[in-house]
């Protein structure tokens, strides 16, 4: 039987996530250092606040796709320990989307920082 939805519950399994993030994933733990200090050097920036937030918005979606990444690399794993073209292709494409979410994140930067000029 499937426990009923209770929101503190749910936050702490969220915040159990983030710590195996942390734990297991050396590039999380670099996109977070990385992330941080971009986010607060934005609020310096004289941009709009539409523009301010996308600048953050694109930041947290590479946090979002490197989490199902990495999520989906477990699950992959859990099935098989064997290399397996399907699993490589699973595996593949969860990095692919990690790699848009970094090219969205840059261009948009870069976009609205060459404004700034």
């Amino acid at each position: 039987m499937k426990p009923k939805y209770h929101i503190l519950n749910n936050a702490k399994y969220a915040l159990e996530g983030i710590m195996a993030l942390f734990k297991n994933e050396i590039a999380f733990r670099i996109e977070i250092c990385i992330i941080i200090p971009a986010i607060l050097i934005s609020f310096f920036l004289k941009v709009s606040l539409i523009e301010h937030l996308i600048l953050i918005a694109v930041l947290i979606l590479i946090l979002i796709a490197e989490s199902f990444n990495s999520a989906i690399e477990a699950c992959v794993d859990l099935i098989t320990d064997k290399w397996h073209q399907r699993a490589k292709i699973a595996k593949d494409c969860a990095s692919a989307g990690v790699f848009f979410s970094l090219i969205l994140a840059l261009f948009a930067w870069i976009f609205i920082l060459v404004d700034l000029i």
